[in-house]
Formats: C-alpha cells, sequence, structure tokens
C-alpha cells in the first residue's frame, strides 16, 4: 500500500473535512481494499486496534486515510492516518500536530496536553478554527510509536464537538498497535 506524505494526508484530511462538513458530495462506504473486521486494522506496520464506533457512523472512504467514518447527524468525521518508517521519530509531538493544523485560520486552542496513550506518549489537542472561511472543531490525538505517526482525527461543527467529543474519545481509548 502506498502511504502518502503527512500534508498529503492534511490535505486529503483537509478536503475530507470540508465535504463531509458541507454535504457537497455523496458518502461513498470504503471498499475492503485492507483486512479491517470492524475493530482491528491490518496494514504491514501499521496494524492497529481501535475503540467502538456507534452504527450510526458509517465508514467512508477518504484518499490518505487508513480508516474513516462520518455521522450525518452531527455532521463529524473520524479518521486514522498512520505512515511508518519515515524518520519522524526525532520531530516532536507538538510539531507533528502543528502540521495538521496547517491551512486553519483563526484558531482558537481549547486543550493541549501530552498523555499516556498506548503505553507512549501523545499529544492530544482540540482547536476550533477556520478551514476555507469553513468554522470547525478539530481534535486530535498524534502517537508516534514503533517507526510509525499515527493521527486519530475527530472533526465537527463547533457547535457538535462537546456533544459528540465522548464517541471520538471512546475510539481512541480503544486504540492499540498491539492488533492482536
Amino acid at each position: 500500500m502506498r502511504r502518502s506524505t503527512r500534508s498529503a494526508a492534511r490535505r486529503a484530511f483537509a478536503r475530507s473535512a470540508i465535504t463531509a462538513l458541507t454535504a457537497l458530495t455523496a458518502l461513498t462506504p470504503a471498499c475492503g481494499r485492507e483486512a479491517f473486521d470492524g475493530r482491528v486494522y491490518h496494514a504491514g506496520r501499521a496494524s492497529f486496534r481501535v475503540g467502538p464506533v456507534p452504527s450510526s457512523w458509517e465508514r467512508i472512504d477518504v484518499e490518505g486515510a487508513m480508516l474513516a467514518y462520518h455521522d450525518r447527524a452531527s455532521g463529524g468525521s473520524i479518521e486514522v492516518h498512520a505512515q511508518c518508517g519515515r524518520d519522524a521519530d526525532d520531530v516532536p509531538l507538538s510539531a507533528l500536530t502543528n502540521h495538521l493544523l496547517i491551512g486553519f485560520t483563526e484558531r482558537e486552542v481549547k486543550l493541549e496536553q501530552t498523555l499516556p496513550f498506548d503505553g507512549r506518549e501523545a499529544r492530544h489537542t482540540v482547536v476550533y478554527a477556520k478551514l476555507d472561511g469553513v468554522p470547525l472543531a478539530l481534535d486530535a490525538f498524534v502517537l508516534k510509536k514503533d517507526g510509525c505517526v499515527y493521527d486519530l482525527v475527530f472533526v465537527v461543527p463547533p457547535a457538535q464537538h462537546e456533544a459528540n467529543a465522548d464517541t471520538f474519545a471512546k475510539f481512541a481509548a480503544g486504540f492499540s498497535t498491539s492488533a492482536e
């Protein structure tokens, strides 16, 4: 599987966020090119387990994301991006997180913390910002582990963030790179 660069993944995520929030295109179910049983995703070095996703969230195919879901009711999307073997071990978590925010304007940081996550430290950040003039809440965990960088990202209209943050928190809490 060809891995995109972090900037390509960020651009793909930005495109998907705008698409999801403005409903400009129809959502397409993922086509099953990878091994995923609903909880465990296998794709070479980037195998991982995720937490539960409510049945109202549908799996979608988003360029650059290994796994993605969308909820029509809240307008929210969850994506998991992974990149392995690109020498990211030397890049601080804060820099990797800031890279996700390139292109976002009028940023209001609601939360920035480093916390234990899957046996390592991860950066958890919540930012309310605009992307191409569209207000968004971006809730992200960035983790470096075993030569890979994992981005778990939840994007939703700001008015929907608080009511739906628990869904993303449960999804992220179930994340583990130990996919067995």
